[in-house]
């Protein structure tokens, strides 16, 4: 059973930094893409960032570009998404996400392209 488990969350002030992990199990992770989505209250819930399987090639939304930075440690089966810059509009629970595609040639950017979902984690950035 695939597991994502999301860590680092809490509250910062604007212009702070916070760094997320996603740690996963369940399946070989480096063969897979992983993804960060992020939903406010009252908001669909928004793609943020992707990484490759490979780890080579990244994708972010225009409005953390930038500021926010994807990565992955295959060794360590974990997922992270460094943000700085922080401002009150990022203010979400984040979701990490698998892909559901075995090395999928272009980066998923889509929720409808994952397949495993963490339980998410609470970012509040204050003013």
């Amino acid at each position: 059973q695939v597991q994502l488990v999301e860590s680092g969350g809490g509250l910062v002030q604007a212009g702070g930094s916070l760094r997320l992990s996603c740690a996963a199990s369940g399946r070989t992770f480096r063969n897979y893409g992983m993804g960060w989505f992020r939903q406010a209250p009252g908001k669909e819930r928004e793609f943020v960032a992707a990484i490759s399987w490979s780890g080579g090639n990244t994708y972010y939304a225009d409005s953390v570009k930038g500021r926010f930075t994807i990565s992955r440690d295959n060794a360590k089966n974990t997922v992270y998404l460094q943000m700085n810059s922080l401002k009150p509009e990022d203010t979400a629970v984040y979701y990490c996400a698998g892909d559901k595609l075995l090395r999928r040639p272009q980066l998923p950017i889509y929720s409808y392209e994952y397949t495993y979902w963490g339980q998410g984690t609470q970012v509040t950035v204050s003013s």
